[in-house]
């Protein structure tokens, strides 16, 4: 009884000062425990996800890769593969596990080293939340109390969920669903039991255990795994067999990118790190769907990217990137500079030095940006060339798609054509290959640059948007960014102004030199047309049909300088790019392609400013709708608003979007979004009716060939080639051709094209003609012919990326007629004069008019002039382009 008593209170001293260290310890880490409401409101930390308005996944953003899967939707063999690995008593303990506690005391008393940690599945969840993998008792303790913590608030159930979304799995790869994507490329659905059985294996050591980084150690894995869920009875002994000795079939797999629209992404990515902060943007799950389609999206990368490359081979080949074999003191500065710049393989003396292997590891160093395909010379025929691509295929290149490769001297002058393919390449060279049409043609990398932007002009929504050749050699995005001169494609906004101030589409402007002194500069300014033609008195809608630059300058100064400035403001360009002296009627400004595309869908609307948008709708993790863009409509009234009228002043609407929305122009009420807020008007729908018309006139051929009032749109070729009348569109050419432009529209849609380089002082040049090309296909360039050589223009250099664009678009798109506005007439006048007529033949036309516009004095007999009959002698030739 002596030893009882004493005993008996050392283990009631012993219980307090236990009781009283884990009260300590408790208040202690008190600070750091999570509260109930933070357990209750886990959220994953998932990455934005960013698709096209039809669903199609344009790019996913955030460091972790997640794929949240609900419980319900997780495969029974994955769960038995994680329970049976890591927590088999999980449905039966309550956040700590005194069995494996025990096991881990034993283990660490008889060896000294913390090898086993006994964490169950909610420990281990603790510890993935709240703290680290550091291998400490204070840790451990931490760990315990959050799980004992996390049992009193959670269900078990819960719990499993969030593990199986949260843990981490390498590469990564954060829970179980992205794990399967990462390693994959299948939902968790579709993978079998030896792959279930590989991922369940790697929350013990995610960065060694996982099959791309460790085959073999995550085979010896998979074993122990597929062995515990034997062991527990999940699976049989001969589904146990077939899947331990499953061969390794993991390999790294990014998002699953539907449509590669990086320019159009980066867009949208930024809007919403604005709105959200980075952080949250990156990882609160948001799911954003853009205004564009998948296919206009698709569309207007090809036309730019072919367009491009078209430029690029009317003005020369620059040579092959290196040459891996062969004398290489033939080989130029360039070549070397070249294979500087991208690290390229060291070359060798001979073509025996090198194997089909060794050649592909070679072509690996070469940089890589679609649609140009690395490849070796390996034999040159007569007139085509066989080649070993990177990807370790041999593709022949025949005539025709090296035919173009005459050699670049400047950008305006090039070389003889080719006459065999020896003349172009020899064996050893390194080059970039394309395909065209299904064809493989020789490439390079375009040096000159282009941008586009497509827009609803009903609603601002921007249905497509390229910012250059590549967003993975250069992110600067040219369609909302780069601020270029636009040449004649001001010139609509200048002719509306015109429209404002009382002229009609018949008044006679003279199409004459102009020579002004300007006695301060003692310097004349003398615009020109280009060409330098001039047809005397012209009707204004004949001037803006062929892009007049004097007729232009004159109905600046008819209209006066601020006061047609002011008008061009009111198409959305900002007061401070537009210049205030008379160089403004030819373009001088400077404005990116996608304010160029705003101000040309008011024109196409009827006179509304709508607001240019990227995205359409953001929804949670979840799938619930966050918010919806509230866009500005063209509409007067708007009657989806219960009659409410539409066409407010401009002031008015920014007022009520103050209201109502926020800065970003969104709304998260439902009933709200569905109401359509109109746009301001800012020139009436008959001005914009008739400026529309006009360049309805600038994109087709006019007038009789037989007698002889036969004239060409600048951009006639749209209309040859879509085959459409309802579509309108302006070229823009600058000085020297610096920047190239077309712009046009469908009642339905309204796109621009630019072309040009960077550097704003290189010049796009000309092209030379090229025997070969036409050669191929001679009755194509009796009517292309001089899309081949001569100056590039509009019409040549940014046209081609517009008319293909809307070859696209368009073409299940019925005939769209453009709308008549109230108080427009429509009354015959005299080809020439712009008088009223009573004649009816080929010297007379139609012709709108505002009501009370219209000419009120007919022509004389005397007045008329019949081209056919004074020129019977003259057969007349189609004019050059501009």
């Amino acid at each position: 009884m002596k030893y009882i008593k004493p005993l008996f209170f050392i283990t009631i001293i012993l219980g307090i000062l236990g009781t009283a260290t884990l009260v300590g310890i408790y208040f202690y880490i008190k600070p750091d425990l999570p509260s109930v409401t933070v357990l209750k409101d886990v959220r994953l930390q998932t990455p934005m996800r960013i698709y096209t308005q039809d669903g199609r996944l344009i790019s996913q953003y955030g460091v972790k890769r997640r794929i949240p899967v609900e419980l319900d939707n997780v495969p029974q063999q994955l769960i038995d593969a994680v329970l049976a690995t890591e927590d088999s008593r999980f449905y039966e303990h309550k956040g700590i596990d005194p069995i494996g506690i025990v096991r881990a005391a034993i283990n660490l008393a008889v060896t000294g080293e913390k090898q086993q940690g006994a964490s169950t599945l909610t420990m281990q969840l603790a510890r993935g939340f709240f703290l680290t993998r550091e291998k400490t008792y204070i840790r451990k303790i931490k760990e315990i109390f959050i799980a004992l913590h996390m049992e009193q608030v959670l269900t078990k159930d819960e719990i499993l969920a969030l593990y199986l979304n949260k843990i981490e799995l390498g590469h990564r790869a954060f829970g179980f669903g992205a794990a399967a994507q990462v390693y994959y490329g299948k939902p968790l659905s579709e993978l079998s039991l030896a792959q279930l059985a590989t991922i369940a294996g790697l929350p013990q050591a995610p960065s060694v255990l996982n099959p791309i980084s460790r085959p073999d150690r995550s085979v010896e894995r998979r074993r122990i795994v597929l062995m515990r869920m034997l062991d527990e009875g999940f699976i049989t002994r001969q589904e146990f067999e077939e899947a331990a000795n499953a061969p390794v079939t993991a390999r790294k797999h990014g998002a699953e990118i539907e449509v590669d629209a990086p320019y159009l992404a980066d867009l949208i990515y930024s809007e919403m790190v604005e709105v959200y902060g980075k952080e949250e943007a990156e990882t609160g799950g948001y799911q954003v769907y853009a205004t564009a389609p998948s296919d206009l999206q698709r569309a207007a990368q090809q036309a730019v990217l072919r367009n491009l490359h078209d430029y690029d081979e009317r003005h020369g080949y620059r040579g092959p990137l290196m040459h891996l074999w062969g004398d290489q003191q033939e080989a130029t500065d360039a070549e070397a500079e070249e294979a500087k710049l991208t690290d390229g393989p060291t070359p060798r003396n001979r073509k025996t030095d090198w194997d089909e292997a060794s050649l592909v590891e070679a072509l690996k160093k070469i940089e890589r940006i679609y649609p140009l395909v690395p490849a070796v010379v390996m034999t040159v025929d007569e007139q085509s060339v066989t080649t070993l691509t990177v990807d370790g295929e041999k593709i022949t290149v025949a005539w025709e798609g090296l035919d173009w490769a005459r050699e670049y001297i400047t950008d305006s002058r090039q070389g003889n054509e080719p006459e065999t393919a020896s003349d172009i390449l020899r064996e050893g060279a390194v080059i970039y290959l394309r395909q065209q049409e299904g064809d493989w043609r020789l490439a390079q990398m375009p040096e000159v640059s282009g941008a586009f932007v497509a827009m609803d002009p009903d609603n601002g929504a921007v249905r497509a948007v390229v910012g250059g050749y590549s967003f993975y050699k250069s992110q600067f995005n040219r369609a909302t960014q780069a601020k270029r001169q636009v040449g004649s494609n001001i010139k609509p906004f200048v002719y509306s102004a015109a429209i404002e101030k009382g002229y009609t589409l018949a008044s006679i402007i003279n199409d004459a030199p102009i020579n002004q002194w300007n006695a301060a500069t003692g310097v004349a300014w003398r615009p020109e047309n280009s060409p330098a033609e001039y047809d005397g008195p012209i009707r204004m809608r004949k001037a803006l049909g062929k892009s007049k630059n004097v007729v232009s300058v004159r109905l600046l100064r008819g209209v006066g300088l601020r006061e047609t400035a002011e008008h061009i403001a009111k198409f959305g360009f900002e007061k401070d790019d537009i210049p205030l002296d008379e160089t403004l009627s030819l373009g001088s400004g400077s404005h990116t392609p996608l304010e160029v595309v705003r101000g040309m869908s008011v024109i196409a609307n009827g006179g509304f400013l709508v607001r240019p948008h990227f995205i359409d709708r953001v929804l949670d993790e979840e799938g619930e709708l966050l918010w919806q863009t509230q866009p500005l409509w063209a509409c007067d009234p708007c009657t989806d608003n219960d009659g409410e009228e539409g066409g407010l002043p401009e002031d008015d609407v920014e007022a009520m979007l103050a209201a109502q929305l926020n800065q970003n122009g969104v709304t998260t009420d439902k009933k709200e979004a569905e109401q359509k807020v109109p746009a301001p008007q800012v020139i009436s729908a008959q001005n914009a009716f008739l400026v529309a018309d006009m360049m309805r006139t600038g994109v087709r051929a006019n007038g009789s060939w037989n007698k002889k009032t036969y004239w060409l749109g600048t951009g006639w070729r749209a209309r040859n080639l879509l085959q459409r009348t309802d579509i309108a569109g302006k070229t823009g050419t600058t000085n020297d051709s610096r920047d190239t432009w077309f712009s046009g529209f469908h009642p339905d849609l309204v796109a621009t094209a630019w072309v040009g380089f960077d550097n704003p002082n290189r010049q796009l040049g000309r092209a030379t003609r090229n025997q070969n090309l036409i050669n191929r296909n001679p009755e194509k360039f009796n009517w292309i012919g001089n899309a081949l050589i001569g100056t590039e223009d509009g019409a040549k250099a940014a046209g081609p990326a517009w008319i293909r664009f809307m070859q696209e678009a368009l073409a299940d798109t019925p005939h769209t007629p453009m709308p008549i506005p109230e108080n427009i007439v429509r009354v015959r006048i005299d080809r020439t004069s712009g008088k009223l007529t009573r004649r009816t033949d080929h010297t007379t036309l139609f012709e709108y008019f505002i009501q009370g516009t219209e000419p009120s004095v007919y022509v004389r007999d005397d007045e008329v002039i019949d081209p056919a009959v004074e020129d019977e002698n003259e057969t007349p030739e189609p004019e050059e382009i501009f």
